[in-house]
């Protein structure tokens, strides 16, 4: 059953269950519970640095509703190390970079998420999940 699979969820988030539809609720998770935990925790939260965790949000929600069969699980945290972002689907496939240049050299729609991501984040996981699919988790520094 595909809900034993899902990652556990912040305090904070809807419901233990909830996963968000687009990329826009899911970003608006992240600046709620950023927003709450910097407060809480006399964290500093610069604006840059929330944008950056809000872009890696956008891209880890669209790449698993386009590539990964849908969201399966969401979960978002902040600590001293930066706000980290998890995101499940039901594909096994690894992300991947894709040339940005076809064959005759002109520019391909797509394909600059992964990167953006791997960019932005200081570090990146990816794990297999035990009844199939992946969660990929991103920690985005505050600092």
């Amino acid at each position: 059953m595909r809900d034993k699979c899902r990652t556990s969820s912040s305090t904070t988030l809807p419901d233990p269950r909830w996963v968000p539809g687009r990329p826009a609720e899911a970003r608006r998770t992240v600046e709620r519970v950023v927003a709450e935990r910097c407060r809480a925790r006399a964290l500093p939260c610069p604006p840059e640095a929330v944008e950056d965790a809000l872009l890696v949000t956008s891209e880890l929600t669209t790449n698993a509703l386009l590539h990964g069969g849908g969201i399966t699980g969401f979960d978002v945290d902040v600590d001293s190390g930066g706000v980290r972002v998890s995101v499940s689907d039901r594909s096994d496939e690894l992300p991947v970079a894709r040339q940005a240049l076809d064959e005759p050299g002109r520019t391909r729609p797509g394909g600059r998420g992964w990167p953006i991501v791997c960019r932005l984040a200081r570090d990146v996981r990816v794990a297999e999940l035990p009844c199939g699919g992946k969660c990929i988790t991103a920690v985005v520094p505050l600092f």
